[in-house]
C-alpha cells in the first residue's frame, strides 16, 4: 500500500469531507479520484464504508447550504459572480436554469453529476425562493447519491484501481508531478477556451444609453429578451417594447427575422455571453444588423430606463415576421 492510500486509511473521513467540500464550493479540484479510492479501500475492509460515505455526504451538503443561503440573500449578483469565475461561461447559469425548468427540484439531484452545474444549482435554488427544508431534502439525496455512486464504482473495480495506484507508486515523485501537470493543463485549456470565446464574441455591442436614445427618437428596433423561461418566471419585467424568445426558438425561426431592421438581443448573463453567441450565429447566417446589449437587462435597470411586465401569451413572440413588423 503506498503512502497515499495509507494516508487515506488513517484520515479517510477528513480527506473525503475536505475533497467534496472544496469541489462543491467551486474549486476545480475533482473529488472523484478520492471517492474511487475510498470505495476500493472500503471493499477490502480497510476503511469503514458508512463513515466514509457519511463524511462525503456532509461535506457536500454543507457546501451546498452555504451556496443556498448566499443565493437566497445575494440573488442574481451571486449567480453573476459564479458565472464570471466559471471555466464554462457560456453554460453556467442558463444550463442550470434549463435543468430546473425541465425537472424542478429533481434538477438539484441531477446537477450533482454534471460538471459545472453542481456549484450553481444551490444558489439558483436559493434565489428562486425554494424553502430550506425542501432544498435540504432534495440536495441531501443528491449529496448522498453522488459520493455513493463513485464509491460503488471504486468497490466494483478495486483490483484494477489498485493496479493503477501501484503503477503510479512505482513512478515515485514523477506520478505526483504528472497528476499536478495534467490538472494545471486542464485548467489552462479551459481558461484558454474561455478567453477565445469572449474574444470571438467582441462584436459591436450597443449600450443601454444608445438603445434608449433610439427608442426615444422613434426608431423601431426589434428587441428580443433571451432569458430562460425559469428566470423570466421569477423576474417577468422586460425592456419596454421587447419580446421574449428562447434561444431554441430563435434558432428555429431566424429565417423570419427581417433584414432591414436593427435586432437587439439581451440577457442577464455576465459579458452578455448568451446574447453575443446568438448575435454571432445570426450574423453568420446573413442577419448583419444584430447587436447584443451591453450589460443586458441589469445595465438597463441601473439607468432606471422603462420596463414593462410580461404579458402571458403575448411575450412568447407569436410570429416575428408578422407581429414585429407591424410595431
Amino acid at each position: 500500500m503506498n503512502e497515499t492510500l495509507e494516508f487515506l486509511v488513517r484520515h479517510g473521513a477528513a480527506v473525503l469531507f475536505a475533497a467534496i467540500f472544496v469541489e462543491q464550493m467551486g474549486v476545480p479540484l475533482p473529488a472523484a479520484p478520492w471517492l474511487l479510492a475510498a470505495g476500493a479501500l472500503a471493499a477490502t475492509g480497510r476503511i469503514n464504508w458508512f463513515v466514509a460515505l457519511s463524511a462525503a455526504t456532509v461535506g457536500s451538503l454543507l457546501a451546498d447550504l452555504i451556496w443556498f443561503y448566499l443565493g437566497r440573500y445575494g440573488g442574481q449578483r451571486m449567480l453573476n459572480l459564479l458565472c464570471r469565475i466559471s471555466l464554462e461561461p457560456d453554460s453556467c447559469v442558463r444550463r442550470t436554469q434549463d435543468l430546473f425548468t425541465r425537472y424542478g427540484m429533481r434538477g438539484v439531484v441531477a446537477a450533482k453529476f454534471i460538471p459545472g452545474l453542481s456549484t450553481l444549482a444551490p444558489p439558483l435554488a436559493g434565489s428562486s425562493g425554494v424553502s430550506a427544508p425542501r432544498f435540504f431534502l432534495f440536495d441531501g439525496l443528491g449529496s448522498l447519491l453522488y459520493p455513493a455512486s463513485f464509491m460503488l464504482l471504486g468497490a466494483l473495480f478495486n483490483r484494477q484501481l489498485e493496479q493503477v495506484i501501484a503503477a503510479l507508486a512505482s513512478l515515485g515523485g514523477s506520478a505526483l508531478a504528472l497528476v499536478v501537470g495534467l490538472g494545471v493543463a486542464y485548467i489552462g485549456y479551459k481558461y484558454y477556451q474561455r478567453r477565445r470565446l469572449l474574444n470571438e464574441l467582441r462584436m459591436a455591442r450597443i449600450s443601454v444609453d444608445e438603445l434608449h436614445q433610439q427608442l426615444e427618437s422613434g426608431e423601431n428596433p426589434i428587441i428580443l429578451d433571451l432569458r430562460s423561461a425559469a428566470e423570466l418566471e421569477r423576474d417577468p419585467s422586460l425592456i419596454r417594447g421587447a419580446r421574449h424568445m428562447t434561444m431554441e426558438e430563435l434558432k428555429l425561426r431566424q429565417h423570419e427575422i427581417p433584414r432591414d431592421r436593427d435586432i437587439i438581443l439581451y440577457c442577464s448573463c455576465p459579458n452578455e455571453v448568451t446574447s453575443a453567441r446568438m448575435a454571432l450565429l445570426l450574423h453568420r447566417n446573413g442577419i448583419v444588423r444584430v447587436r447584443p446589449l451591453l450589460g443586458g437587462i441589469d445595465a438597463w435597470r441601473e439607468r432606471n430606463y422603462p420596463t414593462e411586465p410580461r404579458v402571458v401569451g403575448v411575450t412568447n413572440l407569436p410570429g416575428i415576421g408578422s407581429k414585429l413588423n407591424k410595431r
